[in-house]
């Protein structure tokens, strides 16, 4: 099992990045959805038992373009769709994701606290002591860690970025996590653990750094640089955002398998 805790520091208070978070997880819903490939929305229903309560969401991730086309060719279905089940309870939230395909040999889980400060909080998810000898903490800087040049967008792009309705902006300092304000941080414990004997370490590694890393750096340069779209939102604007995104996505699916 190889585990990591990220840590992503942004100029945001914790009350503006729950609105963001749910607002740049439903606008990315909607552009990942296409030929064939995308998101399925099956539930998002509050909860309410002896963990806590908030809003849970189970999805349904569809995999066809993201994966080698030979590779597509010859797997089954259900290794190219992902379940994911979140519990947000904010500011903590958890997500386990599962592969039909794999079973119990891949499991991926991500733990989630989201606190005022600059990333200085070293036990923010009360790990146990053997899980904080295990994990690797790793600093994600939304302006400066590189990005895939194919999947580089200039209006996503936070060195550069300035926000009209904030004045935040643009991130084009060094040392910009030291110095921002209003200023939290996201903290991240990531478990990924895949049981094949032979390739369990590679694939641990490319998980965590694909499927993982690169994801939320991201979607947090985008979820900043969106900052002028969802400032001001409310609770209420978001759950009626999430229910048109999750008819919207619906509908595409079944348009895309309808061309099949």
């Amino acid at each position: 099992m190889l585990i990591k805790e990220y840590r992503m520091t942004l100029p945001l208070t914790v009350e503006e990045y729950q609105i963001a978070q749910l607002y740049m997880v439903a606008k990315k819903s909607k552009e990942s959805t296409k030929d064939g490939e995308g998101i399925e929305i099956i539930k998002n229903e509050p909860f309410d038992n002896e963990k806590g309560k908030g809003q849970y969401t189970e999805k349904i991730i569809y995999l066809a373009n993201s994966i080698p086309r030979f590779a597509a060719a010859i797997l089954p279905a259900s290794a190219l769709q992902v379940e994911e089940k979140a519990w947000n309870a904010y500011p903590y939230c958890k997500t386990v994701y599962s592969c039909p395909f794999f079973g119990e040999k891949l499991a991926l889980s991500i733990e989630s606290m989201h606190l005022p400060g600059r990333g200085e909080i070293e036990n923010a998810l009360n790990c146990d002591k053997d899980t904080l000898q295990k994990r690797e903490v790793d600093f994600i800087d939304i302006a400066f860690d590189p990005v895939d040049p194919k999947d580089y967008i200039p209006t996503e792009d936070p060195q550069t970025f300035k926000s009209t309705k904030t004045n935040r902006g643009p991130l084009n300092e060094k040392n910009w996590r030291e110095k921002v304000e209003p200023v939290m941080t996201c903290y991240k414990l990531v478990h990924v653990e895949f049981r094949y004997w032979g390739f369990q370490t590679k694939v641990e590694s490319v998980i965590q750094k694909t499927g993982v890393r690169d994801v939320l750096l991201k979607a947090h340069r985008a979820l900043f640089c969106w900052i002028d779209e969802w400032i001001g939102l409310s609770m209420k604007d978001i759950r009626d955002i999430e229910e048109q995104t999750k008819l919207d996505l619906k509908k595409k699916l079944e348009e895309n398998q309808n061309t099949k």
